[in-house]
């Protein structure tokens, strides 16, 4: 099997992408589907769990014919980065506020990086708030607090 992927990247990245979009899909059958206009609690885990696994098809076809690099290693430095950055957000986001939440989860995940510098990621950090902040809370109108209850504002 190994001797005609030429991307192993592609290949394993593409597995993992149809793993959980097989089972969003799998999870949202026990749900009632509704339509596009109405949709039921089955309907965006399927749509996006299909969408995974048509983009894992495509990555795993891609790794057949596009040359790419081996896997040389796995870091556990940078998994727990990441893990622990999006539980972080998870923690603040109600208690410190949205912007404050997206910025430490991006600066945090930023250090799984070799190439990190903090005066980059911290304008991406910035900017991902603000448009998080607009579009999530201003636009969409979801029940997420700008400034969080710990600053007694």
């Amino acid at each position: 099997m190994a001797s005609f992927i030429r991307n192993p990247k592609d290949f394993w990245s593409g597995a993992i992408f149809i793993g959980f979009g097989l089972a969003a899909v799998l999870i949202g059958r026990d749900y009632s589907m509704g339509t596009a206009g109405r949709m039921g609690p089955a309907y965006f885990p399927t749509i996006l769990g299909s969408m995974l696994v048509v983009l894992g098809a495509i990555g795993i076809v891609r790794s057949m014919f596009r040359q790419g690099e081996a896997i040389t290693g796995f870091t556990l430095k940078g998994m727990f980065l990441v893990i622990g950055a999006t539980v972080l957000f998870g923690f603040l986001v109600r208690g410190a506020g949205l912007p404050i939440a997206i910025i430490l989860m991006v600066m945090l995940s930023g250090l799984a990086s070799i190439k990190f510098k903090v005066a980059s990621y911290l304008m991406v950090a910035v900017g991902m708030a603000i448009f998080c902040s607009l579009v999530f809370v201003k636009g969409l109108g979801l029940p997420m607090p700008i400034i969080g209850n710990w600053f007694g504002i």
